[in-house]
């Protein structure tokens, strides 16, 4: 194994990061919905993305950033992409939340580069607009054949964890593929199923 690429949300974060912004902004039910269905594979990544994101048009870039700088990371985070790593691997995070969450995750977790999307704010406040690296439902099988090929990886090399739907698509490039308390039509992608919060649980299968 050479390469590890995990998804945040619900796999290295205990939680969504758009229902926590949603939640202090008072719209936490209708992104919530919204988060569940796609995570489902029931509608469209890049649209549902986007209505969330338009719910939080208005919120207040600062108290985002508070919020994505405290959230609840999985219990055994830490230790095994520290372990991963002491055996050479490279880890590489594929999220379809933000980088305001990524990039500060990386300094706590230590995982080596993040790949995510970008709340568009403007005078301080979010604009209801979103861009980024991982925008659709392929994005994350994109973004990893990409780096496989930068790096000279094979599939046989690769792992992906992962717990929604967009997940999917980077498990088409991965021989070890973890669906981590996931959702149903992940688990039918799946290689290797854990149902226990507890990321350590992945080295059993490495």
């Amino acid at each position: 194994m050479k390469l590890a690429a995990f998804d945040f949300d619900s796999t290295l974060m205990d939680g969504e990061t758009i229902n926590f912004l949603a939640d202090a902004y008072g719209v936490g039910e209708d992104v919530a919905k919204l988060t569940a269905e796609a995570m489902r594979g029931e509608i469209d990544f890049f649209e549902a993305l986007n209505k969330r994101a338009a719910l939080l048009k208005g919120m207040s870039e600062k108290k985002v950033i508070s919020i994505c700088e405290n959230l609840p990371y999985m219990s055994g985070a830490k230790e095994l992409i520290k372990e991963l790593q002491s055996r050479g691997i490279t880890v590489v995070v594929f999220s379809g939340g933000f980088r305001y969450a990524t990039n500060f995750a990386r300094k706590i977790l230590g995982f080596n580069a993040d790949f995510a999307n970008i709340l568009h704010a403007k005078d301080g406040v979010l604009t209801g607009l979103v861009g980024g690296d991982m925008m659709f439902g392929f994005s994350k099988g994109d973004m990893l054949l990409r780096i496989q090929t930068l790096l000279k990886i094979s599939k046989e090399e690769t792992m992906s964890v992962g717990d929604g739907a967009n997940d999917a698509s980077m498990f088409e490039l991965s021989a070890v593929k973890v669906a981590f308390c996931a959702k149903e039509f992940l688990k039918s992608k799946a290689n290797v199923i854990i149902n226990e919060k507890d990321l350590t649980k992945v080295l059993d299968h490495i």
